[in-house]
């Protein structure tokens, strides 16, 4: 299934690039910004999307190393009284008075009860609105018994679905641990699609142990003719301590070359394409526009919100006081994570002030991971001076430009289809050349008061501030 995006940006970022020669997106001159996620009426620190972790799971898949806990024997009462109750304090820290979207995530979300879902939104709603036209959106495992569940979600608030079929091969199922069959899939597409038409995305991973090209685009072309608009491609990629890990490590197992992953890649971009998806992500392929409005929150620098078990957030405070943005951790294990919620109304187990340094960074290394790469609107949002256009005074992104892998026009700064497919070894250069352009600034602005928290080290601050 898909894997909580929270906890999926690093995975993201380091994943193994693929090379191509075929052409890169081209902007349209209406390009969007964020696609409905922020809103002009409102400030950035004024709405937020909201991601809501739940962390457990019937069995561990042998690729999964995020957090999730084999539990068969939930205190459902319990977990859904302090997600509503951490969804309550943290809305109220961060002042928002809208959440443009919600994201259940996991774990296995759709193993929850609905009314656990419907409470958390209830909560929500209780201390912000909630757009009309808001994405609410389900992680769902394609089990016979959660796909009976579907119109129950439907019922609870849930509208749009994200499912977890993996691969349309039983023998490949097995070895990644899966507990659905190939039928199981299809049986729970065919519903989802019922029940949300157009709002239906379908995860599949690429890169299995023995998967050769051949099969690959043949599994391709069965997922199209049963997907709806979305579609989400990960490479598999190996994570110390799992199960695949040893089976690989020990040669009993292999995964396809890497030369051949790039082609699987590359041909799932040109079929995908050709049957009209967009590729608006390097991950992710929509069409007539169904994209994920929640995950270009975190693409483009939005506030999202964390609540459960090892959520992350990045919100600013308000309701504390503060007018900076912090980076917020949850307690991992849920059953402290409880009883420090029901103890104090939260479990940020970390609190990270995040300079504008550490905005722009992550603004550039997640922006550019998509279609329209980094505008000039989000970027002057943060940082109206020095603007986007300065960059291409630094001799390492002019050169970059030259040798055809960015461009910066009026629109944005974006990559090339040849820069995407060395992104994650142009990226270090990039993210260096903002740090010593923030430093050059603030020197000869003499520590200008707007910008004095570009200067200074991150500073981690106690949870019990959070009173």
């Amino acid at each position: 299934m898909m894997m909580a995006f929270c906890h999926r940006l690093v995975r993201c970022f380091h994943q193994k690039t693929v090379h191509s020669t075929a052409s890169w997106f081209t902007v349209d001159s209406k390009a969007y910004y964020c696609q409905g996620i922020s809103k002009p009426d409102l400030s950035i620190e004024d709405q937020a999307s909201l991601y809501v972790h739940w962390p457990y799971c019937s069995k561990r898949c042998t690729y999964c190393n995020f957090n999730k806990y084999i539990n068969r024997d939930v205190d459902n009462v319990r977990m859904t009284m302090c997600l509503a109750k951490e969804t309550r304090t943290l809305m109220e820290y961060s002042g928002v008075s809208r959440i443009n979207s919600i994201f259940f995530g996991g774990g296995t979300p759709s193993l929850a009860e609905p009314r656990t879902i419907s409470t958390v939104i209830g909560a929500v709603t209780e201390t912000a609105k909630l757009q009309a036209e808001a994405e609410v959106t389900l992680e769902v495992n394609p089990t016979l018994l959660e796909t009976g569940k579907l119109g129950d979600f439907r019922a609870a608030g849930i509208n749009r679905v994200s499912i977890g079929v993996q691969a349309l091969n039983d023998t490949d199922l097995n070895i990644l641990g899966r507990e659905h069959t190939s039928m199981d899939s299809l049986k729970c597409v065919e519903e989802a699609v019922s029940l949300y038409p157009g709002r239906v995305s379908v995860d599949v991973i690429f890169g299995r142990p023995g998967q050769t090209l051949e099969r690959w685009i043949k599994e391709l072309h069965q997922i199209l003719s049963i997907c709806d608009k979305h579609v989400s491609l990960y490479q598999l990629t190996l994570e110390r301590g799992t199960q695949l890990f040893k089976w690989v490590q020990n040669g009993l197992l292999e995964l396809p070359h890497e030369d051949i992953m790039a082609d699987m890649y590359i041909e799932a971009v040109k079929i995908l394409e050709k049957h009209g998806f967009e590729q608006y992500e390097v991950s992710n392929f929509a069409k007539n526009g169904a994209r994920s409005n929640h995950n270009q929150a975190y693409w483009t620098g939005q506030q999202y919100i964390g609540v459960g078990p090892g959520a992350h957030g990045r919100f600013v405070p308000q309701g504390l006081g503060r007018s900076t943005r912090e980076a917020r951790i949850q307690t991992l294990e849920p059953a402290h994570w409880m009883f420090e919620v029901e103890k104090k109304g939260h479990a940020t187990r970390k609190v990270v002030e995040q300079t504008h340094i550490d905005i722009l960074k992550e603004l550039v290394a997640l922006g550019l991971r998509t279609k329209e790469g980094v505008t000039h609107e989000s970027w002057s949002l943060r940082c109206p001076d020095p603007n986007l256009w300065s960059l291409c005074n630094e001799s390492t992104v002019s050169s970059l430009i030259t040798q055809q892998f960015l461009i910066l026009d009026h629109q944005s700064l974006r990559t090339t289809r040849k820069g995407m497919a060395v992104l994650d070894t142009i990226l270090p250069d990039l993210i260096l050349v903002i740090e010593n352009k923030f430093s050059q600034f603030i020197n000869n602005q003499g520590q200008d008061d707007n910008y004095s928290g570009c200067a200074k080290k991150d500073s981690v601050m106690s949870i019990y501030k959070d009173s």
